[in-house]
Formats: structure tokens, sequence, C-alpha cells
């Protein structure tokens, strides 16, 4: 990974800190040479303005990484995350089904170092790198294939306080995407700001839940229920699953959409007690409010999860694939469907990160003006 781009004004001048650090992948592609690589990345970090990307082709192609990065490289989970709460829940009265599942989540935290351990963490920071491919928007029920030479490059930087209080700065191919959470709202914005910014409550960000987080993700699964047993890439492993209520989904509705049901699965394996699997699964209703007509979003991911190791007394995972398949369909609508696919590698990861405060997670003005004591 790049950390560091030399002063091309100066040669003498001291080197300056990239604020996401980028793969030397992306960086490879910028130019035949070191210097025109330099050269081409301080032209595109200057480009970061409205007016740079008004042009229709840079517009098109800034849509469309847009979108990959919304949907693939940052999705939010609709479930707040309690730290308050023990993961060692009560089992009296709960169902065999509810009681399996915490005996499991308790494994899982055995396996991921402990409750200890898990308790001694107070923040983090995680750099890592990304490559995001995806097939075109079909129709009907043809056969989708992911363009893998067409794939996407980028880095990412992520800090975290707790699940409710975090940062992600995304770079793919010169498109940037910063989302967070300061614990009253969830806010994600991109690099051009002609879209408007969008928020909502507060809620975790999914890749924490890729074995980044294991106190998060005992929290989130603490409730669960177990409904059988799967083998995942030749691993028996105990299914657990998670229903978002009635209520939370009002929550994150808003006036045009409604989430009709929202379902999230960990698959967790019987010999190491570690969460090698986590799918969600989401149903939107969309309202066209000129002919009051429906269009329905359902978006299924799945992320495998790999590369377990130790870091500070933590097992934390670090590599995984991330599989997204999108349907759209309504009644004047045509059916249309998609998939994407993100591999993910971390490159860094320390724990409790001194001088990390709440003014490293301020939202944007404009949502600070409109949205204050949300």
């Amino acid at each position: 990974m790049r950390k560091l781009c030399p002063n091309i004004d100066k040669d003498d001048g001291l080197e300056t800190v990239l604020e996401v650090p980028i793969p030397e992948e992306m960086f490879t592609s910028m130019g035949s040479n070191v210097t025109l690589r330099w050269q081409n990345m301080l032209t595109w970090m200057k480009a970061q303005t409205s007016d740079k990307w008004s042009a229709p082709v840079i517009a098109g192609r800034f849509n469309e990484l847009r979108f990959l990065l919304y949907l693939v490289g940052s999705p939010l989970i609709p479930l707040q995350v309690q730290l308050g709460h023990s993961v060692h829940r009560p089992v009296r009265d709960s169902s065999i089904q509810a009681s399996t599942a915490k005996y499991i989540v308790q494994q899982y935290t055995a396996a991921t170092g402990g409750q200890a351990a898990l308790n001694s963490v107070t923040s983090m920071c995680v750099t890592g790198q990304v490559r995001i491919s995806a097939s075109d928007f079909h129709q009907g029920d043809m056969s989708l294939e992911v363009k893998k030479s067409a794939a996407e490059s980028g880095g990412f930087l992520l800090w975290q306080k707790n699940p409710d209080l975090w940062c992600l700065e995304l770079v793919v191919s010169g498109c940037k995407v910063i989302c967070g959470s300061n614990g009253k709202l969830s806010w994600r914005h991109s690099s051009n700001q002609q879209t408007p910014i969008s928020q909502g409550p507060p809620r975790p960000l999914r890749r924490f839940l890729q074995g980044l987080d294991p106190r998060a993700t005992a929290l989130l699964f603490a409730d669960a229920m177990c409904i059988g047993e799967k083998i995942i890439n030749g691993d028996d492993c105990f299914i657990l699953k998670l229903e978002t209520s009635p209520a939370i989904r009002e929550q994150q509705s808003g006036p045009n959409y409604e989430i009709i049901h929202h379902t999230i699965w960990g698959y967790f394996s019987q010999r190491s007690g570690l969460l090698v699997q986590f799918e969600d699964s989401r149903l939107l209703r969309m309202t066209n409010k000129g002919d009051d007509t429906d269009v329905f979003w359902e978006t299924s991911t799945e992320s495998v999860i790999q590369d377990y190791k130790y870091v500070d007394g933590l097992n934390i995972a670090h590599s995984g694939r991330t599989r997204v398949k999108v349907f759209r369909y309504g009644e004047q609508s045509a059916n249309h469907k998609r998939e994407m696919e993100e591999t993910w590698r971390i490159d860094e990861v320390d724990f409790n990160i001194w001088g990390l405060t709440m003014e490293c997670f301020l939202p944007p003005a404009d949502i600070d003006k409109k949205k204050q004591g949300y």
C-alpha cells in the first residue's frame, strides 16, 4: 500500500501523507513511470470538485463507481448494537433455538480472544484494499457473469470507537466515498458533492461484521435463533438467523421508500467457532409519487470470511470475498438483475488509538446545520 506522495512542486519538499493509502495495483495503472503516476494522481486529487465531474462521460463513470461503492463497499446494517449489554445472555425461558444460538455465540467469543480481550478494545484503526467488479444490468432470467477483467481497485481507511461511532474513507479508481456515524445519525456522501448527502439513524457498518469487530458481531447475534446446520467450503457450520423487527424497519424507512424485510444469517464453524460466512437480504419498496407505482429492489449479500490472525490478543479476519445480487422489479418496471463482487484484504489493524475524539466523527457541515439535535 502506498502511504506517501512525493512533493511534485518542490524536489526538496517533504513528502505528503495520503489521506487514504492506495494499493500498488491502483498506483501502477496511473502511468508508465513513477513520475507520470504521481503527476496523474496529483491531477486527480485537484479534480475532486463538482465542476470537474460535470462532463457527461466522466459523470456516467462516476455514477457507476458510486453505485458500486455504496452498495458493495460501504453498506450498513439496520440493527443497532448495544455495547452496554452482555454477550452472556440468560437461557432460562428461552427456546431450544435461542439457547443454542447463545451457546454458539459464547464459543465464538472464546475463539476470537475471550470476553476480557474483547472488552479491552476501546477504538480501532484499519487500512485495507479492495477490488470490485460487476456485471451489467440484464433483463429477465438470463445468467449473469461478473466482469473480472474490468475490476476496479482501491483502498480504505476505517476509524471506530464503537459500532455507532465510526468513519470510513474509501477510494476506488479515482472515486472517493466518505461515510460515518456520530452516535446520533449516520451519513454517506461522494467526492463530487453533486448528489444529496444520504443520512439516517446511527447504524453499524457491515464491514465491521465481516470479521473485524468480534464484540459487535457477538452482541448482534446474541438474540439470534439457531435454525440448522450447513457445510460451507467443507466446514460444518451452525446457522444463526436474525430478523429485523417492524419497529426498526419503520425507523429505517423514508417518505418515498419502505423496508419490507431485512434478514441476517451468520455461519459459525463447528470446528473453530469462528464466523466463516455472513449473509443478509433486504427487500425495499420505492414509490413514485407521480403515478403511485411501486418498484421493488431486492438485495442479497454474501460474505465469505477468511484468514483469521491474532492482533493484540484478538482473532481478526484479514481477507474475504463479498458477492451482491440485486433484483429490480415492479408493475411498470421490467425485471432486471445484476451481480457484483468485492475481494478485500486487511493490511493493518491497530487498537486503542490515542487521541481519537468525537471531533474525528463529525458529520458534514450541511447535515450538522439541518439535523441539530437529531
